[in-house]
């Protein structure tokens, strides 16, 4: 069965994403990137931080406060085996530079993304 790898980003809600990455930065020495989050950790391995405004729709058709990334070497095979489990599977696959994104429902009925990384970044670590 296809899996998850490691943590590839936090995402959150709230009031001001501006004002929450500049308090970050002054007091906890996130970086600034430019976006408004940062990516930390290790080269290749990076886990994006990031705060999004509190009417973000990206998290779905719910207001839960958080979101988080999870890295798959194997997007289509966990999708496919997640709907097999009878887990809610977002039909859509979003592609881009930055890799291949899908999306399924906890437990909980927390939204989450899984992300497969473009060849060259690496999936595991």
């Amino acid at each position: 069965m296809p899996n998850v790898t490691r943590i590839g980003g936090v995402f959150f809600r709230c009031p001001d994403p501006a004002a929450t990455a500049a308090w970050y930065r002054a007091h906890l020495g996130v970086p600034d990137q430019g976006f408004d989050g940062a990516s930390l950790g290790a080269e290749g391995h990076e886990a994006v931080w990031a705060p999004f405004a509190d009417d973000t729709e990206y998290f779905g058709p719910s207001q839960q406060q958080f979101m988080v990334n999870l890295v798959t070497a194997d997007l289509d095979g966990l999708l496919a085996s997640l709907r097999a489990d009878g887990v809610s599977v977002v039909d859509e696959v979003h592609e881009s530079e930055y890799g291949r994104f899908g999306w399924a429902v906890d437990c909980d009925g927390r939204r989450l993304e899984l992300w497969q990384p473009p060849a060259h970044l690496p999936s595991s670590g």
